[in-house]
Protein backbone atom coordinates (compact mmCIF):
# COMPACT_ATOMS: atom_id res chain seq x y z
CA UNK A 1 0.00 0.00 0.00
CA UNK A 2 1.27 3.47 -0.88
CA UNK A 3 0.45 6.83 0.67
CA UNK A 4 1.04 9.11 -2.29
CA UNK A 5 0.70 12.41 -0.39
CA UNK A 6 1.89 12.96 3.18
CA UNK A 7 3.65 15.95 4.77
CA UNK A 8 5.36 13.87 7.42
CA UNK A 9 8.33 16.24 7.53
CA UNK A 10 6.24 18.96 9.23
CA UNK A 11 6.55 19.82 12.91
CA UNK A 12 3.35 17.91 13.74
CA UNK A 13 5.48 14.74 13.49
CA UNK A 14 8.59 16.04 15.22
CA UNK A 15 7.93 14.11 18.44
CA UNK A 16 6.97 10.70 17.07
CA UNK A 17 8.03 10.28 13.45
CA UNK A 18 9.66 6.89 14.13
CA UNK A 19 6.51 5.61 15.81
CA UNK A 20 4.31 6.99 13.02
CA UNK A 21 6.43 5.23 10.41
CA UNK A 22 6.24 2.05 12.46
CA UNK A 23 2.45 2.24 12.56
CA UNK A 24 2.42 2.81 8.80
CA UNK A 25 4.52 -0.30 8.22
CA UNK A 26 2.20 -2.32 10.46
CA UNK A 27 -0.75 -1.07 8.39
CA UNK A 28 0.87 -2.47 5.25
CA UNK A 29 2.49 0.59 3.71
CA UNK A 30 5.67 0.17 1.69
CA UNK A 31 6.13 3.71 0.35
CA UNK A 32 5.26 7.28 1.34
CA UNK A 33 5.48 10.19 -1.08
CA UNK A 34 6.15 13.63 0.38
CA UNK A 35 4.95 16.74 -1.48
CA UNK A 36 6.84 19.97 -0.88
CA UNK A 37 5.25 23.22 0.22
CA UNK A 38 8.20 25.42 -0.74
CA UNK A 39 11.97 25.25 -1.11
CA UNK A 40 12.45 24.86 2.63
CA UNK A 41 10.60 21.53 2.54
CA UNK A 42 13.49 19.59 0.99
CA UNK A 43 15.98 19.90 3.87
CA UNK A 44 13.17 18.98 6.26
CA UNK A 45 12.53 15.82 4.22
CA UNK A 46 16.23 14.97 4.19
CA UNK A 47 16.28 14.83 7.99
CA UNK A 48 13.72 12.02 8.12
CA UNK A 49 14.87 8.50 8.99
CA UNK A 50 15.00 6.01 6.14
CA UNK A 51 14.03 2.56 7.26
CA UNK A 52 11.35 -0.04 6.70
CA UNK A 53 9.23 2.31 4.56
CA UNK A 54 10.67 3.95 1.45
CA UNK A 55 10.29 7.73 1.54
CA UNK A 56 10.15 9.69 -1.72
CA UNK A 57 10.48 13.43 -2.24
CA UNK A 58 8.60 15.84 -4.48
CA UNK A 59 9.45 19.48 -5.14
CA UNK A 60 7.01 22.29 -5.78
CA UNK A 61 5.55 25.49 -4.40
CA UNK A 62 2.09 25.38 -2.85
CA UNK A 63 -0.27 28.01 -4.31
CA UNK A 64 -0.58 29.65 -0.90
CA UNK A 65 3.21 30.21 -0.87
CA UNK A 66 3.69 31.89 -4.25
CA UNK A 67 4.11 35.39 -2.79
CA UNK A 68 7.60 34.30 -1.69
CA UNK A 69 9.83 35.85 -4.37
CA UNK A 70 12.31 32.98 -4.44
CA UNK A 71 9.47 30.58 -5.13
CA UNK A 72 8.72 32.35 -8.40
CA UNK A 73 12.09 31.59 -9.97
CA UNK A 74 11.52 29.04 -12.73
CA UNK A 75 15.22 28.22 -12.97
CA UNK A 76 15.36 27.35 -9.26
CA UNK A 77 12.27 25.16 -9.57
CA UNK A 78 13.64 23.36 -12.61
CA UNK A 79 16.99 22.74 -10.96
CA UNK A 80 15.42 21.41 -7.77
CA UNK A 81 12.94 19.14 -9.57
CA UNK A 82 15.66 17.75 -11.85
CA UNK A 83 17.32 15.93 -8.95
CA UNK A 84 17.17 12.16 -9.40
CA UNK A 85 15.51 11.61 -6.03
CA UNK A 86 12.58 13.91 -6.85
CA UNK A 87 9.70 11.72 -8.05
CA UNK A 88 7.19 14.46 -8.92
CA UNK A 89 6.64 18.19 -9.34
CA UNK A 90 4.43 19.46 -6.55
CA UNK A 91 2.50 20.26 -4.85
CA UNK A 92 1.27 23.12 -6.98
CA UNK A 93 -2.19 24.17 -8.14
CA UNK A 94 -4.80 26.76 -7.25
CA UNK A 95 -6.37 27.75 -3.95
CA UNK A 96 -9.13 30.35 -3.90
CA UNK A 97 -10.35 29.41 -0.43
CA UNK A 98 -7.80 31.22 1.72
CA UNK A 99 -7.32 34.25 -0.51
CA UNK A 100 -8.04 35.51 -4.01
CA UNK A 101 -5.42 38.23 -3.74
CA UNK A 102 -2.83 36.34 -5.81
CA UNK A 103 -5.02 34.47 -8.31
CA UNK A 104 -3.07 35.56 -11.36
CA UNK A 105 0.22 34.78 -9.63
CA UNK A 106 -1.11 31.33 -8.76
CA UNK A 107 -1.98 30.71 -12.40
CA UNK A 108 1.48 31.81 -13.52
CA UNK A 109 3.07 29.52 -10.94
CA UNK A 110 0.90 26.57 -12.02
CA UNK A 111 1.90 27.08 -15.65
CA UNK A 112 5.57 27.18 -14.61
CA UNK A 113 5.16 23.91 -12.73
CA UNK A 114 3.46 22.33 -15.77
CA UNK A 115 6.34 23.44 -17.98
CA UNK A 116 8.90 21.98 -15.57
CA UNK A 117 6.96 18.71 -15.29
CA UNK A 118 6.83 18.34 -19.06
CA UNK A 119 10.48 19.25 -19.50
CA UNK A 120 11.59 16.68 -16.94
CA UNK A 121 8.86 14.14 -17.78
CA UNK A 122 7.82 13.87 -14.16
CA UNK A 123 4.21 13.83 -12.92
CA UNK A 124 2.64 16.94 -11.44
CA UNK A 125 0.74 16.96 -8.14
CA UNK A 126 -2.19 19.38 -8.14
CA UNK A 127 -3.76 21.08 -5.15
CA UNK A 128 -7.26 22.41 -5.83
CA UNK A 129 -9.53 24.31 -3.49
CA UNK A 130 -12.55 26.12 -4.91
CA UNK A 131 -10.75 26.51 -8.25
CA UNK A 132 -11.75 23.43 -10.26
CA UNK A 133 -12.74 25.09 -13.52
CA UNK A 134 -9.61 27.24 -13.70
CA UNK A 135 -7.36 24.34 -12.68
CA UNK A 136 -8.71 21.98 -15.36
CA UNK A 137 -8.69 24.73 -17.97
CA UNK A 138 -4.97 25.33 -17.35
CA UNK A 139 -4.23 21.59 -17.43
CA UNK A 140 -6.08 21.38 -20.76
CA UNK A 141 -4.17 24.40 -22.06
CA UNK A 142 -0.84 22.83 -21.02
CA UNK A 143 -1.61 19.28 -22.12
CA UNK A 144 0.44 18.43 -25.19
CA UNK A 145 0.66 14.70 -24.55
CA UNK A 146 3.54 15.03 -22.09
CA UNK A 147 1.68 16.10 -18.95
CA UNK A 148 0.60 13.54 -16.39
CA UNK A 149 -0.17 13.80 -12.72
CA UNK A 150 -2.79 13.65 -10.00
CA UNK A 151 -5.63 15.80 -8.77
CA UNK A 152 -4.67 15.55 -5.13
CA UNK A 153 -7.52 15.32 -2.60
CA UNK A 154 -10.16 14.79 -5.25
CA UNK A 155 -13.53 16.17 -4.18
CA UNK A 156 -15.10 16.86 -7.57
CA UNK A 157 -18.25 15.76 -9.36
CA UNK A 158 -18.49 12.79 -11.69
CA UNK A 159 -18.21 15.13 -14.67
CA UNK A 160 -15.16 16.91 -13.24
CA UNK A 161 -13.53 13.59 -12.43
CA UNK A 162 -14.08 12.32 -15.96
CA UNK A 163 -12.69 15.51 -17.44
CA UNK A 164 -9.59 15.25 -15.24
CA UNK A 165 -9.07 11.63 -16.30
CA UNK A 166 -9.53 12.56 -19.97
CA UNK A 167 -6.82 15.19 -19.47
CA UNK A 168 -4.40 12.52 -18.26
CA UNK A 169 -4.78 12.87 -14.50
CA UNK A 170 -5.20 10.33 -11.74
CA UNK A 171 -7.46 11.08 -8.77
CA UNK A 172 -6.03 11.14 -5.25
CA UNK A 173 -8.50 9.54 -2.81
CA UNK A 174 -8.09 10.45 0.85
CA UNK A 175 -9.93 11.08 4.08
CA UNK A 176 -12.82 12.99 2.51
CA UNK A 177 -14.04 9.69 1.05
CA UNK A 178 -14.78 8.54 4.61
CA UNK A 179 -16.72 11.64 5.65
CA UNK A 180 -20.44 11.10 6.17
CA UNK A 181 -21.38 14.17 4.15
CA UNK A 182 -18.30 14.29 1.93
CA UNK A 183 -20.32 13.47 -1.20
CA UNK A 184 -17.78 11.08 -2.71
CA UNK A 185 -19.93 8.05 -1.90
CA UNK A 186 -22.07 8.94 -4.92
CA UNK A 187 -19.17 10.00 -7.16
CA UNK A 188 -16.42 7.40 -6.84
CA UNK A 189 -18.50 4.35 -7.90
CA UNK A 190 -19.08 6.10 -11.24
CA UNK A 191 -15.39 6.62 -11.97
CA UNK A 192 -12.77 4.03 -13.01
CA UNK A 193 -10.67 2.66 -10.12
CA UNK A 194 -7.81 2.31 -12.60
CA UNK A 195 -7.32 6.05 -12.12
CA UNK A 196 -7.43 6.11 -8.30
CA UNK A 197 -4.45 6.40 -5.99
CA UNK A 198 -4.53 6.47 -2.19
CA UNK A 199 -3.30 9.36 -0.05
CA UNK A 200 -3.70 10.85 3.41
CA UNK A 201 -2.48 14.47 3.16
CA UNK A 202 -1.05 13.93 6.65
CA UNK A 203 -1.20 15.70 9.04
CA UNK A 204 -4.41 17.12 7.56
CA UNK A 205 -7.84 15.66 6.68
CA UNK A 206 -7.78 12.61 8.92
CA UNK A 207 -10.36 10.00 7.89
CA UNK A 208 -13.22 8.83 10.08
CA UNK A 209 -13.14 7.85 12.90
CA UNK A 210 -10.18 10.20 13.49
CA UNK A 211 -11.67 13.25 11.77
CA UNK A 212 -10.48 16.48 13.37
CA UNK A 213 -7.32 14.90 14.79
CA UNK A 214 -3.84 14.60 13.34
CA UNK A 215 -3.72 12.45 10.24
CA UNK A 216 -0.91 9.97 9.63
CA UNK A 217 0.12 7.55 6.85
CA UNK A 218 -1.16 4.47 8.70
CA UNK A 219 -4.67 5.76 8.06
CA UNK A 220 -4.22 5.02 4.35
CA UNK A 221 -5.64 1.63 5.29
CA UNK A 222 -8.87 3.30 6.45
CA UNK A 223 -9.20 5.08 3.13
CA UNK A 224 -8.61 1.79 1.30
CA UNK A 225 -11.30 0.09 3.38
CA UNK A 226 -13.83 2.83 2.62
CA UNK A 227 -12.99 2.77 -1.07
CA UNK A 228 -13.41 -1.00 -1.12
CA UNK A 229 -16.84 -0.59 0.47
CA UNK A 230 -17.91 2.02 -2.10
CA UNK A 231 -16.66 0.03 -5.08
CA UNK A 232 -17.80 -3.40 -3.93
CA UNK A 233 -14.25 -4.75 -3.95
CA UNK A 234 -12.04 -6.38 -1.34
CA UNK A 235 -9.47 -4.28 0.45
CA UNK A 236 -6.75 -6.46 -1.08
CA UNK A 237 -8.07 -5.67 -4.55
CA UNK A 238 -8.17 -1.93 -3.83
CA UNK A 239 -4.63 -2.16 -2.48
CA UNK A 240 -3.46 -3.99 -5.62
CA UNK A 241 -5.16 -1.61 -8.05
CA UNK A 242 -4.12 1.62 -6.36
CA UNK A 243 -0.56 0.42 -5.80
CA UNK A 244 -0.23 -0.47 -9.48
CA UNK A 245 -1.66 2.92 -10.38
CA UNK A 246 0.80 4.72 -8.12
CA UNK A 247 3.72 2.85 -9.62
CA UNK A 248 2.57 3.73 -13.13
CA UNK A 249 2.26 7.40 -12.26
CA UNK A 250 5.46 7.63 -10.20
CA UNK A 251 7.90 5.42 -12.14
CA UNK A 252 10.84 5.99 -9.78
CA UNK A 253 9.12 3.94 -7.09
CA UNK A 254 10.88 0.58 -6.87
CA UNK A 255 9.29 -2.65 -5.82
Amino acid sequence: MIDTHAHIYLQQFSDDIQQALGRAAEAGLTDILMPAIDFDSLPQMDRLPQGQIRLHKMMGVHPCEINNSRCNLEASLLAACAAKDIVAVGETGLDYYWSTEFVEEQKISLRRHCKVAKTLQKPIVLHNREATADLLDIVEEQQDGRLTGVWHCFTGTVEEGRRAIDLGLYLGIGGVATFKNGGLDKVLPQLPPERFILETDSPYLAPAPHRGKRNEPAYTALVAARLAELLGLSVDEVDRITTENARKLFPLITR
